[in-house]
Order: C-alpha cells, then structure tokens, then sequence
C-alpha cells in the first residue's frame, strides 16, 4: 500500500523530522509530507539525506495560516515555487479563500476552526484543492472534543462524497510517538464510517500530488528567470 503521513516535527512539533521518517519507515509509510520545510531541517540533516537513510520519501511543504486571506494569498504565491506541497491550515477566513485558490494543495484541518459546505466543495474541486481528514483529533482528543472531532470528519465526508471532492487523509503526527500505521488508520476510518478503500486513497493522495508536482517544477524552467506557470493545465 502507497501511503503517505503528513508530518509536523520540530521546531514545531517534538521529534525531529529524522525520528518522524524512521518511526514511519517502521509502520509501512512509503513517504511523508514535512508542513514545516522551511524550518524542520535547519539543525539537522537534509531532506536528501534523511529520504536515503531510511529509504522513505520525504516530502518538502509549506503550512500557510493564522492570518488574514490577503496576507495568505502573498504567502501561498511567494512559496509556491519553493516547496512541492501547499497546505493552507483551516479557518474561518482563510477555508474560502483557500478553496478558490489553484495554487494550494491541501486545506488542512477545515472543520477545526471553521465549516465546510456545497459552495467550497464545488470550488475546491474545481481548483484541485485536497480536504484534508485529520484522524489525529479522534486519535487524541477525549470527551466532548473527541466527540466533536466524530461529528466534524463525518459531516466532512459526507460533503465530500456528494461532491466528489478530492481529499487527503493524516493523523498530523507531530511526535514520533504519535504515529500510526496505516492499517491502523484503515481500521479507525472504518469505526468512523469510512470505506478502508477511501482512507488508502486519502493516504496515497498525498504521494501522486507530490509527484504531480515535482514533474510541473521540472516542466517549469525554460532558462534562468523564465518559467512557464506551473498551473495553466486543468488538474
């Protein structure tokens, strides 16, 4: 199975991007989605080196949020050249605006901070734009947060599926000890009412964007300072 974890380590979260990979390589992961790339290498060895050690990939990506939807739209264009992955985390102001935006990949957490509903379905499948189903707050929440967490990836889903709106799947591990195999995860999507075939596509999801990706920057470069936009083709 080709399943991918998107990670948060430090300095963000509290292991290293290198434990992360190990610990994933471990549970069967073929590759993991860094969200902090910017920051997760800068005291420790490289994406390279840590993708050779434990013959994992490791996916370099951005998290824009926590800011207003003018300030996001400069953040996802300024990065979007720099990393493969564009995540934009979800809230009230920016699940909108991230939904209508092509040049973002994944909008993490949508239902935390914010809603989702026909309109921004419609729209993100549209513009390519991957809900994310966070697994991680079923998997650490307890009580009525636990319950809440139920009742937001059901809702999520059942937009989702009506709509046939593309989507990923994470238990946004930010410590090595909060990873979980995929068959876990396959096995909890099923509690919750998932199809295990839709939780090994949502895992998988993460793998074919970043590939996707990775070939339209290559594409991209025509000679120094002149490149073609990496996102005239429809997705």
């Amino acid at each position: 199975m080709d399943a991918y974890e998107g990670v948060r380590p430090y300095p963000d979260g509290e292991s290293t991007a290198a434990r992360l990979a190990l610990t994933a390589a471990e549970q069967d992961f073929s590759g993991i989605v860094v969200r902090n790339a910017s920051t997760a290498f800068d005291d420790g060895p490289s994406r390279e080196t840590i993708a050779e050690e434990y013959g994992i990939d490791v996916v370099d990506a951005v998290e824009v949020g926590d800011e207003p939807p003018s300030a996001a739209s400069a953040r996802v264009k300024e990065r979007r050249e720099e990393h493969t992955l564009v995540v934009v985390r979800g809230s009230e102001s920016l699940n909108r605006f991230a939904c209508e935006e092509p040049r973002v990949d994944v909008l993490a957490r949508p239902m935390v901070d914010g809603d989702v509903n026909h309109v921004l379905a419609r729209a993100a499948k549209r513009n390519g734009v991957r809900f994310e189903f966070d697994f991680g707050r079923v998997l650490r929440a307890s009580g009525g947060r636990r319950v809440q967490a139920l009742s937001d990836l059901r809702k999520l889903r059942e937009i989702v599926s009506q709509y046939d709106a593309p989507y990923v799947v994470s238990a946004s591990p930010t410590s090595h000890l909060q990873v979980r195999a995929p068959r876990e995860l396959l096995a909890l999507g099923e509690v919750i009412g998932f199809e295990r075939e839709e939780v090994a596509a949502g895992l998988a999801e993460w793998g074919r964007l970043a590939a996707r990706n990775r070939e339209r920057l290559s594409e991209s470069f025509i000679a120094p300072g002149v490149r073609r936009g990496r996102y005239e083709e429809d997705d």
